[in-house]
């Protein structure tokens, strides 16, 4: 109990630190460029300073309560932000992804007036900036139009043995866009959810419309490594030509994932001993 009142006065503080630079950016005499500048550095270091102040271990509730303040402020700032501020994408985009990363995180259930209270700042929020031609909330408004976030019946299918209606599936991809389904995939590896993520990865790479974006035929092939016995990951890898291969190496490299690119690297040199090559 005391806990929560705790956090209630935390967000009241934090709405009304928001307000504060809001207020500050209206009066501000300087120019709208140098003015929208000064808002965007002190919005980060409010979000930055409010976030860092919890734990890893600590209840994440908060910190989407913390992102619900956080967009909003933007939403309404963004009527007095000058268009040329290239800060204000950014501040977005950081804003957008990193929130989406909390969310995909939660390992259980959001409460039920929370989740609501996201889905209706966010989609207030996406419908003013959009007004003023900013469209950097459009993959957080595709999760907040969910009642939750991977309750998607045609997701639930694809992570699943079931065979869900191919036209439903690419509904749901296109909806999605390659991005956010990116992300699960991720996640969904970081939990060792290896069969889904190898599942929703083959999905993504055999969609046309996303035409190879995301490597997402590299990552499928990662998770293959991780689940199939060698006999069958030879006949999943056979058709994959030398420079293929050894791009998604590099690409694997390249994002650090060590323990990926030894497992194509492996999978890939078993294949040419076995083929005699």
């Amino acid at each position: 109990m005391a806990e929560e009142e705790g956090n209630a006065t935390e967000f009241v503080a934090l709405r009304h630190k928001f307000q504060d630079l809001i207020s500050e950016l209206k009066r501000s005499s300087e120019s709208t460029l140098d003015a929208s500048n000064s808002f965007c550095q002190d919005f980060c270091q409010v979000l930055m300073h409010h976030g860092c102040q919890r734990g890893p271990d600590e209840d994440p509730l908060p910190l989407l309560e913390m992102y619900t303040v956080a967009i909003m402020c933007c939403a309404e700032a963004s009527l007095f932000l000058s268009p040329e501020c290239e800060h204000v994408t950014d501040v977005l985009e950081k804003l957008s992804w990193s929130c989406l990363n909390l969310l995909l995180s939660f390992s259980e259930q959001i409460p039920g007036a929370l989740w609501k209270e996201f889905q209706s700042s966010v989609k207030m929020a996406h419908g003013i900036l959009q007004a003023h031609g900013n469209s950097q909330l459009h993959t957080l408004l595709t999760l907040a139009e969910e009642n939750g976030l991977w309750s998607n019946a045609t997701l639930c299918s694809l992570l699943s043995s079931d065979i869900p209606n191919v036209e439903k599936v690419h509904e749901f991809l296109s909806r999605e866009g390659p991005e956010l389904l990116h992300m699960r995939i991720k996640h969904l590896i970081k939990q060792k959810h290896m069969e889904k993520a190898a599942r929703l990865a083959k999905t993504c790479a055999e969609f046309p419309e996303f035409g190879g974006k995301k490597n997402f035929r590299q990552i499928y092939l990662v998770c293959l490594c991780e689940i199939k016995p060698q006999e069958e990951l030879m006949k999943e890898i056979k058709e994959v030509d030398c420079k293929e291969a050894l791009d998604m190496i590099c690409n694997l490299e390249s994002e650090e994932d060590e323990k990926g690119a030894l497992s194509l690297c492996t999978a890939f040199f078993k294949r040419q001993l076995l083929n005699g090559d």
